[in-house]
């Protein structure tokens, strides 16, 4: 029985979860079944999130990791870590939007910058928005992310990306820094 106070597991995906990770990520961000929860991207972008090619390259890509949560042997959650020199990257992040607004994303964000810290010992977390997303970016800034005001384009064009219903697309850089803790003088 799958219930709210179920413990979340945390697992690097395999090849044998990009199907059900895709699903996750596409109806987090897309579609009519996006809008049960808050994230939804459906109003500014149309089509795909992402593909099972593009999840399989992060899943087997060198200094990355697609960090699966699960509840009750169920995947309800994941995002992408990434080591890039001295930050890590976090991007790909997908919450069911049955589970949405229940605090899943903030236990979730807060083990992945933990991770991130333990594994490569970076201090600081980067990740890019779609700058016109001021609910989102607010909700990461309540957790400590800051905005730079670096923005990239969008890729126009690039289906790959999603289909934009709007031509003010742009993607911001966000910025957190992470204490990384020593323990015993190592």
């Amino acid at each position: 029985m799958d219930t709210a106070d179920s413990p979340l597991t945390y697992r690097d995906a395999t090849d044998a979860d990009v199907d059900a990770l895709v699903a996750l990520i596409e109806s987090a961000y897309r579609g009519d079944a996006s809008r049960a929860g808050w994230t939804t991207e459906a109003d500014i972008l149309e089509g795909q999130r992402t593909d099972p090619q593009g999840v399989l390259e992060v899943v087997k890509a060198p200094d990355s990791r697609l960090l699966t949560v699960e509840r009750d042997g169920r995947i309800v959650a994941c995002c992408q870590l990434e080591h890039r020199e001295a930050h890590a990257y976090f991007g790909m992040f997908a919450v069911s939007p049955a589970l949405q607004g229940a605090g899943l994303g903030k236990a979730i964000i807060a083990e992945a910058e933990r991770q991130a810290r333990a594994t490569w010992g970076v201090t600081e977390m980067h990740m890019t928005v779609i700058s016109v997303r001021e609910d989102l970016i607010a909700w990461y800034e309540r957790r400590g992310y800051r905005r730079t005001g670096e923005t990239t384009p969008f890729p126009y064009g690039d289906e790959r990306f999603g289909i934009p219903q709007r031509d003010d697309l742009r993607f911001e850089l966000l910025v957190k820094p992470l204490c990384v803790t020593r323990r015993g003088g190592h």
